[in-house]
């Protein structure tokens, strides 16, 4: 209930003569939308009103909702959440609605995997319905589990590069893009070999991007680009971030593969910097926090020369490295 005094209940009806705004509001407690708040005292007016009310709620009339839940929708969908919480029901009932007409015309669909949003737009009309949240709490309310919808999450695609499809062959993961393009040119250009090493497929990391790319690594490459006799590279800046990528990355996938660090270009890498008078500042915020598995790819010369300069607080991007150099 609302407290309203008698001014805000007429409102414009102020304009109107007594009697009438007597009336208006004799029809409004007739009616039961309204009840006298007698402690506000009357008007002193004849006949008298009170100075204050109690707005009333409608009761709603949830009748032929019942009946729909009880009668009209599939079992697969719960009804017991809806029939305890009409109001809920009201609000969602056209996405239970759909649901209810994709479960009962159409649930063959659901023996084929689809993707999320493919699968949110064929049920609700609407590809981000799932993701965007909302259609989770209908089917919490329905008692259905989101499995039974039979999707699966899809990653960016993972840009790659083949130069050849034999196997076995040495795939070669890229942090940066400028990295990837001149390595790619220099493919292109007829080398078969990058820094020592023979390369037969270079893919474009994308920073930390490539955590989720990898997950669907069977789904959007080529079947050759699977095969367990490969060796899969990384490279990647030779600073605190670019190794927490490559340990965070080696770690999510080591039950499939073997993410080994590309020896020869790290290598190179630290051989052009010695030539550097000064070598760019690492980044403040970055995580310090790695472990030595990284550095026991490497000799024990290059373990130190890469741990100088992570201690002296600088970097070695990848973009030290051009075409000239592979």
């Amino acid at each position: 209930m609302k407290r309203i005094s008698l001014e805000e209940l007429l409102g414009k009806r102020k304009q109107w003569e007594y009697r009438e705004q007597h009336r208006y509001i004799m029809e409004l407690l007739e009616a039961g939308k309204v009840k006298p708040l007698k402690a506000s005292k009357t008007n002193g007016k004849k006949p008298a009103l009170y100075r204050e009310y109690w707005l009333l709620e409608e009761k709603q009339d949830y009748g032929g909702l019942i009946e729909e839940l009880t009668y009209q929708l599939v079992p697969a969908i719960s009804t017991d959440y809806y029939l305890s919480h009409l109001e809920v029901y009201q609000k969602e009932r056209p996405f239970v609605l759909l649901l209810n007409t994709y479960l009962r015309e159409h649930r063959e669909l659901l023996l084929t995997e689809e993707s999320v949003n493919e699968r949110s737009f064929e049920i609700w009309g609407w590809e981000k319905f799932i993701k965007e949240g909302r259609a989770k709490t209908v089917l919490k309310h329905c008692g259905v589990e989101l499995s039974m919808l039979h999707m699966y999450e899809t990653s960016e695609p993972l840009a790659y590069y083949s130069h050849t499809r034999e196997v076995p062959q040495s795939l070669l993961i890229v942090e940066n893009k400028d990295t990837f393009y001149s390595m790619r040119r220099h493919l292109l250009e007829g080398h078969t070999k990058i820094l020592g090493g023979t390369i037969g497929t270079l893919i474009y990391g994308g920073g930390k991007r490539i955590f989720r790319s990898f997950g669907d690594f069977e789904l959007c490459v080529e079947p050759y680009m699977t095969d367990a006799q490969n060796t899969l590279l990384y490279f990647g800046d030779l600073d605190y971030e670019g190794i927490g990528i490559w340990e965070h990355f080696s770690k999510l996938f080591k039950e499939r593969w073997e993410i080994r660090p590309f020896l020869g270009a790290y290598e190179a890498m630290l051989q052009k910097a010695a030539g550097k008078e000064a070598l760019p500042k690492m980044k403040e915020q970055q995580s310090r926090n790695i472990s030595p598995f990284f550095f026991s790819y490497f000799s024990e010369d290059t373990i130190q020369k890469m741990q100088k300069i992570l201690r002296d607080g600088t970097y070695v991007p990848q973009e030290i490295l051009n075409i000239t150099d592979f």
